[in-house]
């Protein structure tokens, strides 16, 4: 998996495409990159999970991929605010 978007890569995304657009993190313009925010999901700071986590269901479901994390899920339905 090649789950790295270069420097400038990254400045030409729009802020839709990141889990974490006020920060400009977790880009996931395809499929590869939402389940490499799912991967990385674990770095991500505990008040910010429950959006990380509504952010990759949200880009899967666009990609269809099928999210595995039993984690993201939980953030995403019964833990979010």
């Amino acid at each position: 998996m090649n789950d790295r978007i270069s420097y400038e890569a990254k400045k030409k995304l729009p802020d839709s495409v990141f889990g974490l657009p006020e920060r400009r993190e977790y880009p996931m313009p395809d499929a590869e990159h939402v389940r490499a925010a799912e991967a990385y999901f674990r770095n991500c700071p505990e008040f910010l999970k429950p959006r990380l986590a509504r952010a990759i269901m949200a880009r899967a479901r666009e990609f269809g991929v099928d999210v595995e994390s039993s984690t993201v899920r939980f953030y995403a339905g019964a833990h979010s605010t």
